[in-house]
């Protein structure tokens, strides 16, 4: 007999969640215990879930959880169990692509043909030329749940739930409110945190609130990377995240067609100006996320981590402190800064350096002398679009500005406009 919550509806708000997880370059193993199938079944019924599940496990006897840990829990549902089976979900993943990654290859050079050999020679220059290897990031994730039965349970219900990948690791985690639901709404409940943590494994934004009642309310804790850690206590300047998803030094990284900027989300306009930046500066481009900014607020590592898994599999990612371009200028030497028309103003505006006009020119020179320059977009601004012919370059420093045509590049987008829209949708 199938259970009561085989059939529940996969609502609007969900399948448009589901649909762009798919469409992410993220594939991930799922493990669960307990509760939490419907998650799968949710992602099972959108087309294209085979880019994102590599492969599912239920764990539920208790040989199963200690094959899979090497060890049995005291209590199967914690927050620390959801993260060991979320690291073991995460080394079995990474078996997988590796195995796909050596298989590939293997066929490529058993077909002995011209452009096969083409192909891996052209492979072997870009992995020995780019700080970034594959584009293939993967993801495990660990959930354990105990809910309502055909028994009393003497202790809470509760849901524990964990993702792991090469940013480092998150836990979910929510106590049941005891009678708030009958048990299929305790398994929608539990598999509603399932999807939500794929979602921001695979840098979604924009998912709909759970359904909390009570006293309940969901924890999160997020253990960063060592390198991530270390840049947001200062210890280091700087780390990559390549596209695969792994955590670099940036070491090797080199000159780039540089876009800085907080990417809440990354939109189609960043991709544009992007590609549009390195077609003009003979760059390869890359992104920067300075966990502080000059003109917004701070970005805590938690936010941090989403924001830089939107990037995975496309392109690489710089975390900073460095708010200013002068900061800038010295982390990434030879680099072109891609910005908008109002970002230049801002460069070459005293009032961003305390009315003080020699402090502006002397971070101009830094930038000069690290080899960096700018090329400007235009944007619409009030309604007018504007270009680098309407910024008041101060004289002596007009050759470290270039602007961007408009026949190569515009974008009217803002990721102001889509969080606004998201919460129209979601409310």
């Amino acid at each position: 007999m199938m259970p009561s919550w085989a059939g529940m509806p996969l609502d609007g708000r969900v399948e448009e969640i589901v649909t762009r997880v798919h469409d992410t370059p993220h594939m991930g193993v799922l493990v669960f215990a307990g509760a939490g199938a419907q998650a799968l079944a949710w992602l099972h019924g959108v087309g294209g879930s085979s880019r994102t599940v590599m492969s599912a496990v239920d764990v539920y006897h208790e040989q199963s959880m200690r094959g899979l840990l090497g060890f049995m829990p005291a209590r199967f549902t914690s927050r620390r169990v959801a993260r060991l089976m979320a690291e073991s979900a995460y080394e079995l993943a990474r078996s997988y692509r590796s195995g796909s990654e050596r298989r590939a290859r293997q066929q490529a050079l058993a077909q002995g043909t011209a452009a096969a050999a083409a192909e891996e020679v052209a492979a072997a220059r870009a992995s020995a030329t780019a700080p970034m290897g594959p584009r293939l990031p993967v993801f495990g994730l660990g959930s354990t749940a105990t809910i309502a039965t055909d028994r009393t349970k003497r202790g809470d219900h509760r849901v524990a739930c964990a993702v792991r990948d090469g940013l480092g690791s998150v836990t979910y985690a929510v106590t049941i409110e005891k009678g708030a639901r009958d048990r299929e709404g305790e398994e929608r409940l539990v598999s509603l945190v399932i999807v939500g943590a794929v979602a921001d494994a695979c840098g979604v934004f924009g998912a709909p609130p759970l359904p909390l009642v009570g006293s309940e309310l969901l924890r999160v804790e997020y253990r960063p990377s060592e390198l991530i850690e270390a840049v947001a206590a200062g210890a280091r300047e700087l780390a990559v995240v390549t596209p695969e998803g792994r955590v670099a030094d940036g070491q090797g990284l080199g000159p780039r067609a540089l876009l800085s900027g907080s990417f809440n989300p990354v939109h189609e306009g960043h991709w544009g100006l992007a590609e549009a930046a390195s077609r003009h500066t003979g760059l390869p481009a890359a992104f920067e996320l300075p966990l502080m900014n000059a003109a917004k607020a701070a970005v805590d590592l938690a936010e941090a981590r989403k924001r830089a898994l939107q990037f995975s599999g496309r392109a690489p990612l710089a975390v900073t402190r460095a708010p200013l371009f002068a900061q800038k200028a010295q982390l990434f030497p030879g680099s072109v800064f891609v910005v908008g028309v109002d970002t230049a103003e801002r460069v070459v505006d005293t009032r961003f350096y305390d009315g003080d006009p020699a402090a502006m020119r002397a971070a101009l020179e830094t930038v000069r002398s690290r080899g960096c320059r700018f090329l400007v977009a235009g944007r619409e601004v009030g309604g007018t679009y504007r270009t680098l012919a309407q910024v008041a370059v101060p004289e002596g420093f007009r050759d470290l500005f270039e602007g961007l045509p408009e026949s190569e590049f515009r974008k009217d987008v803002s990721s102001t406009e889509i969080r606004g829209r998201w919460v129209t949708e979601w409310s």
